[in-house]
């Protein structure tokens, strides 16, 4: 079984991809950076025993994405990591960042999906796995162009796997909290933001890649073969409320 992982060199994706070739997945990775993703391929293929190819591209290029899949022998699954968010309050918002945050968050995932297509039924079928967002289920100030392209992500997920079903193509979400990564870690070193987020947190902490990792082996996996267009929300109790 072969998975590709976009974003996969940094935070949720690269414990994403070593959670697969723990699993027993080869991999396809793809992200920006060369030498992260280099090293990713070198500790998995070292660590695991499978086989991790990889390919430097900018997701947002589609062009270029979908040259780069159709070079891909056999894929059985997808799963769009990559992702951004530029906190800034309404007033502040720009076109630039707005066109960013979609850009990468929606427009890229929804090709990368159809650029897999053709390899998931040539496979005789496939899964998908969106790392959505918890904010794709509520709203949050500072964040409207972010919980907005995840509502997206969200209505894209239940559409696409009602479509594809017919192939044998699963396509989930996963939705975390905050999770603790290189990307996060700057904020997190604020005590009074810390204290904020864990205080509408039920369980009191926020995530790990590792947990995000663990959910989305799961749904990539036979044992959620009757699992699609669902949305399995990591928010340690979040939406609950």
């Amino acid at each position: 079984m072969t998975i590709l992982v976009t974003g996969a060199s940094s935070g949720i994706g690269r414990a994403v991809s070593a959670s697969v070739a723990a699993a027993g997945g080869d991999l396809v990775l793809v992200a920006r950076s060369e030498a992260q993703l280099l090293e990713l391929k070198r500790e998995v293929e070292t660590e695991y025993g499978t086989t991790a190819d990889t390919s430097v591209v900018d997701i947002t290029d589609v062009n270029e994405l979908s040259r780069r899949l159709a070079a891909v022998p056999s894929l059985h699954g997808l799963v769009n990591c990559a992702g951004c968010n530029i906190p800034q309050a309404i007033e502040s918002v720009t076109e630039d960042s707005f066109d960013q945050i979609f850009s990468l968050n929606v427009r890229a995932a929804f090709f990368a999906v159809q650029g897999c297509l053709d390899k998931f039924k040539a496979a005789g079928g496939g899964a998908v796995v969106n790392v959505s967002s918890q904010m794709g289920h509520v709203g949050a100030a500072r964040r409207t162009v972010y919980c907005a392209s995840k509502h997206a992500v969200e209505g894209m997920t239940k559409a696409m796997a009602v479509e594809l079903a017919p192939h044998g193509i699963r396509v989930n979400s996963v939705c975390p909290t905050f999770v603790s990564t290189p990307m996060t870690e700057s904020m997190f070193k604020d005590p009074q933001f810390l204290r904020e987020v864990t205080s509408k947190i039920p369980l009191g902490r926020i995530g790990t890649a590792a947990e995000v990792a663990a959910a989305v082996v799961f749904l990539l996996s036979p044992a959620a073969s009757l699992i699609t267009g669902a949305s399995l929300l990591l928010d340690g109790g979040w939406t609950a409320q």
